[in-house]
């Protein structure tokens, strides 16, 4: 579907950017995207920038950003601060190393449990129900 990006009704912003409406009302009352004047009689309208920012913001939830963070990076964005936008990935791709450590922790652990499962014979109880109720 064609939209002429410098008009766009919420419906067809939202369209563009491939969100819901009420997406774009979200990140509106986050303070991640502004909402335009309403002429009167009339209805808001967007642009071209307001489709690209919210694909920013999407693009930034998939690397696993929060929503304030993504805030913090949207006031950088004049390309003049990247030392301070990379501090922030930094600290990002740390928080990342960490879930994956935790992650395959997990994993070993509930393998191994699952493997006992499946090695009991004549057990009255379930290992991994056992295990469970001793674990931190």
């Amino acid at each position: 579907m064609e939209y002429r990006l410098e008009n766009l009704t919420i419906g067809a912003f939202a369209a563009a950017a491939n969100v819901n409406v009420e997406t774009i009302r979200f990140y509106q009352r986050k303070g991640l995207l502004q909402r335009p004047t309403k002429p009167l009689g009339g209805i808001r309208r967007y642009a071209q920038a307001d489709v690209e920012r919210v694909r920013f913001v999407k693009s930034a939830q998939r690397l696993g950003f929060s929503l304030d963070e993504i805030g913090e990076l949207l006031r950088l964005e004049d390309g003049m601060h990247c030392e301070e936008a990379s501090t922030l990935a930094e600290h990002k791709l740390t928080e990342i190393h960490k879930k994956v450590e935790d992650l395959t922790r997990m994993k070993a652990a509930l393998s191994a449990l699952v493997g006992a499962c499946h090695a009991k014979k004549d057990e009255v109880s379930c290992p991994l129900i056992s295990a469970l109720h001793g674990y931190p």
